[in-house]
């Protein structure tokens, strides 16, 4: 009794030490303690140490131990191997290990298979899942349904629909795996019609395993509206969400700016005593942030007992969206304070914000820590930010020569930026050796001929204004309609410039010509610098620029929406001079804040002004 009771004592401190261990030269000493006292001649003893340094940054040591520790390990150990090599950062290594399990001529069993299958997914490699699919026939398991069900998600993962298909099909009955392994296989291609068929035919659903992966599969889409949908669909069926799906329906509010569905996700997570996790936490942040809530964001952010780096980069972030410079450096500091390390992207956030808001200065002084200061490598994201902040303050030949001095090649949205900036400056020579280079380097991006279009124009080159427009229609290339986006009662409201299809839009066009008027006796003159080029006749321009999207859609919330309350709307590109003109104008003559968000930025217009200063 005593001899079992100090092997007992000694296996549970040594799996107590193993729980702390954080080098190997500890590991080895453990190791070494475990081999003296004769515990690894334990099984159970044996699986814990190894099932602990596979699962923690040790696995090439318990391969080693695997090897040199053992005669004829049994097939549960060599699984065991299989399975956590699979898991690891180097799940070749598990393919591998089965080739010397072949070559040992241990046995397999229905385990083995899975596993190898996991290793395939992770690695998306499909030649090694045909030649593992060879052998589940050859040794039998060509029916055991989680042999199957591996194989159909290694197919899916890797792209091979038709193959990972035909297996769901030869199912006798599939269970749940099944059907979400194949879902999960076309919804990562984007095939979301195929996926809602099957999702459709699913005989159960009565887990958030297949909600999840179609509304995720939405978000990524970008089918934000279908993905809400499916959620509501889901709480009606009575599933409940778990944290995967609601965030990914937090993602699809922040995209359509649908606070009010956004604010009830999030009281059903405290009224349900959802964990809120680090990843939760962040797309709250992002959710309230990209619907204009800032305050909300912030209430968020103070709750989080523990902050991580994604979490203050999440507000940091948010700060930047707002135009808020000084907000976002402050909390940029005041992370480091605290000893949280910034990561690549959090320095992205806190550049942005400062191009937003012109603080050339601060953004260099960012810059220059990254390197200096974190021993990070400045990606071609943050070489794109300064490029922005410096063309945006005017300083376009600094900017120039920075790009010409990066240690990475300047990619589309880098020059992009600068022309831009010669545009809003008013550069012509700069502009139209930079589009050059764009519309070579990206050629199917409409937005780059419209800009050099218009440079053209502003420097009075029609000839060369009309040749970039007749090589844009060559080459079938189209500009992005501009579409504004307004959430009213938990419905979205899509309007496209010159858009005819909404059911009210003679209504909204009655008025609109009534806000018009209002607007004309307030000084009102339409700003058409930004249509150098739609047009030539400045009547026609006019008419044209009434009729953008996010005047269709401010129109249509003053009709929906009692006075004093808050307008909110999504406009998927740049806001226009006369736009933002106007949504200036309206904030002051009808006291309504107004809360707007484009491309890549927010604009509040409160009494007349916006919160941009005009520099966005």
């Amino acid at each position: 009794m005593a001899v079992t009771f100090c092997s007992s004592f000694a296996f549970e401190h040594n799996l107590s030490c193993l729980q702390k261990c954080p080098t190997e030269v500890e590991l080895k000493q453990i190791h070494a303690r475990m081999l003296k006292s004769g515990l690894l001649q334990d099984p159970y003893a044996m699986t814990k140490f190894l099932s602990f340094c596979l699962s923690s940054s040790f696995s090439s040591y318990a391969h080693d131990v695997f090897f040199n520790g053992f005669d004829r390990p049994d097939t549960f150990l060599w699984n065991l191997m299989i399975r956590g090599l699979s898991c690891s950062d180097q799940p070749d290594r598990s393919l591998l290990l089965y080739h010397r399990m072949l070559c040992c001529s241990a046995p397999h069993n229905a385990y083995t298979f899975p596993f190898l299958l996991k290793a395939c997914s992770n690695l998306s490699a499909f030649q090694e899942t045909t030649q593992i699919h060879a052998h589940i026939t050859k040794f039998g398991y060509g029916h055991d349904i989680y042999a199957v069900n591996s194989l159909i998600n290694s197919y899916a993962v890797t792209g091979n629909f038709k193959h990972a298909h035909l297996l769901f099909d030869r199912i006798q009955e599939p269970d749940a795996v099944s059907w979400n392994s194949v879902i999960k296989g076309y919804v990562k291609a984007g095939e979301m019609d195929m996926a809602l068929t099957l999702f459709r035919k699913m005989p159960e659903k009565n887990n958030a395993i297949s909600w999840t992966t179609m509304i995720s599969g939405y978000v990524q889409a970008g089918m934000n509206k279908e993905a809400l949908q499916l959620f509501h669909e889901m709480q009606n069926s009575n599933v409940p969400p778990d944290n995967v799906s609601l965030a990914s329906a937090l993602s699809a509010c922040s995209q359509l700016g649908a606070l009010e569905q956004g604010k009830w996700i999030h009281s059903y997570a405290n009224k349900t005593r959802t964990r809120i996790d680090s990843v939760l936490c962040c797309v709250l942040i992002d959710m309230y942030a990209k619907c204009g809530e800032m305050e909300e964001a912030l209430g968020v952010f103070k709750n989080m007992k523990t902050k991580s780096v994604q979490v203050w980069t999440a507000l940091i972030s948010g700060y930047a969206y707002h135009g808020l410079g000084r907000e976002a450096i402050s909390k940029f500091l005041e992370m480091q304070n605290m000893g949280v390390k910034p990561n690549a992207i959090t320095f992205t956030a806190v550049l942005t914000a400062c191009s937003y808001t012109g603080l050339v200065e601060e953004g260099k002084s960012v810059f220059n820590t990254i390197e200096r200061d974190y021993n990070l490598k400045p990606t071609i994201e943050h070489y794109g930010c300064m490029v922005d902040l410096l063309g945006r303050a005017g300083l376009l030949n600094e900017a120039n020569r920075f790009i010409q001095k990066m240690p990475l090649k300047p990619n589309a949205v880098i020059w992009g930026s600068l022309l831009k900036a010669c545009q809003i400056h008013k550069n012509i020579e700069l502009g139209e050796k930079i589009g050059e280079i764009l519309i070579e380097m990206d050629s199917n991006h409409g937005g780059r001929y419209v800009h050099m279009a218009n440079i053209h124009a502003m420097g009075k080159k029609w000839d060369k204004a009309a040749e970039t427009r007749r090589l844009m229609r060559e080459q079938g290339v189209v500009k992005v309609p501009g579409c504004s986006a307004i959430s009213l009662e938990g419905t979205t409201h899509e309007f496209l410039a010159g858009d005819r299809s909404h059911a009210e839009i003679q209504e909204i066009r009655t008025k609109w010509r009534f806000v018009r008027r209002k607007l004309e006796e307030n000084g009102y003159v339409p700003e058409l610098e930004d249509m150098l080029l739609d047009l030539v006749d400045d009547e026609e321009k006019e008419a044209i620029v009434h009729q953008h999207s996010e005047k269709l859609a401010i129109t249509y919330g003053l009709m929906k929406t009692k006075p004093g309350t808050t307008i909110r709307i999504m406009k998927n590109l740049r806001v226009c001079k006369d736009c933002h003109k106007v949504m200036n104008l309206i904030s002051k003559i009808y006291k309504r804040d107004i809360v707007m968000r484009d491309r890549t930025r927010f604009h509040h217009f409160k009494d007349g002004k916006c919160s941009c200063g005009d520099y966005w």
